[in-house]
């Protein structure tokens, strides 16, 4: 599973997320869209918005810190790899 998340400095949300993440013990790749013009452009293009934090668990898109939203992707991801192996 590849968890890749959208995050700016000072926003809580992007916070919330990544502490969330860790508590679940999942490894995620974190891009600072104000270090990442590249990265920004990304996001924008995966989910049509600029509001932070962004989330691609494995090419599902989850805008803001939705917690049953990221649960049912992180599932969806973890059956698709039972599944295949």
């Amino acid at each position: 599973m590849e968890i890749i998340i959208y995050t700016i400095v000072h926003c809580p949300w992007c916070d919330k997320l990544k502490e969330w993440l860790k508590n679940k013990k999942l490894a995620f790749q974190e891009f600072d869209l104000k270090e990442s013009p590249s990265a920004r452009d990304d996001m924008l293009e995966k989910s049509n918005q600029l509001a932070t934090p962004v989330t691609d668990i494995d090419g599902e898109i989850i805008v803001g810190f939705d917690v049953e939203h990221l649960e049912i992707a992180i599932e969806k991801a973890k059956a698709r790899e039972a599944n295949s192996q």
